[in-house]
Formats: structure tokens, sequence, C-alpha cells
């Protein structure tokens, strides 16, 4: 599995002359730990204060591609702060030593654990030797 280098999304472009003076929305690349286990890649990728709802998560092309929006509640008027929420992008391109359909996501405590397991073909097997 590689990162893919992806140019601008068009869901990130924006047409400024329509939108006026809108913000552009911001994007971080969440940092990932990538283990190879037996009979699969493990990827963990630091996606703090993102919510299961906000949290995309699929494969298309044989491209991952995780996608998240943060979201903070506030339970008054903000008056006063010093950092902004982020949004989060990353794609990674994968090998058919993967088995796509059987990728499973798991979230826990802004963990984002993704866990990838290897197609049939991909994993070692056994042969049997016989003896004439």
């Amino acid at each position: 599995m590689a990162e893919k280098t992806v140019a601008t999304p068009e869901w990130q472009k924006m047409d400024t002359h329509l939108e006026g003076m809108r913000p552009r929305e911001r994007y971080v690349t969440p940092p990932v730990d990538i283990y190879e286990m037996p009979d699969g890649l493990v990827v963990m990728a630091d996606v703090p204060g993102v919510m299961h709802e906000h949290l995309d998560v699929h494969v298309d092309n044989h491209v991952l591609t995780i996608q998240a929006q943060t979201g903070h509640a506030h339970p008054a008027d903000l008056t006063y702060h010093e950092y902004k929420p982020v949004n989060y992008f990353r794609q990674f391109e994968l090998n058919n030593k993967v088995d796509e359909g059987k990728i499973s996501a798991d979230l826990k405590h802004g963990v984002l654990t993704l866990t990838l397991p290897k197609a049939a073909e991909a994993k070692a097997r056994k042969i049997a030797v016989t003896v004439s």
C-alpha cells in the first residue's frame, strides 16, 4: 500500500467569484501508523475531534480515502478561541493484495483503526510434499 499523491480534489476547489469572501476550508493530513500483520495491514490514523457521523472511509478504484470533519458544540456564545477545528483528508493507493471487500474501520478516542485483510491469493500457504 502506498500513499497516493492527489491533486486538489474537485470538492475542495472553490469558485471565488460566486462565493465572495468565504474562507477556504482547511484540510489536514492525519498522521498514520501502518503495521503489517500476518493476515493483513492495520492503519491507525489520528483524527481527534471527529464524531462517527462525520467520518467517511471508502474505497473507489483501489484508492482508500479517509475524509472527516470536526465539529465542536459550544454550550454558549464563543467569546475567545485559539484554534479552529480542521477537517481531515488522506488517500492511499491499494494493490491487489488487499481484500477491499473485507476492510473494517473502528473509531475510538480520536483514533481511527482500519483493518485491511490480505486477499486469499496473497496469503502464504503451506504446500504439502508427497514422497514417491
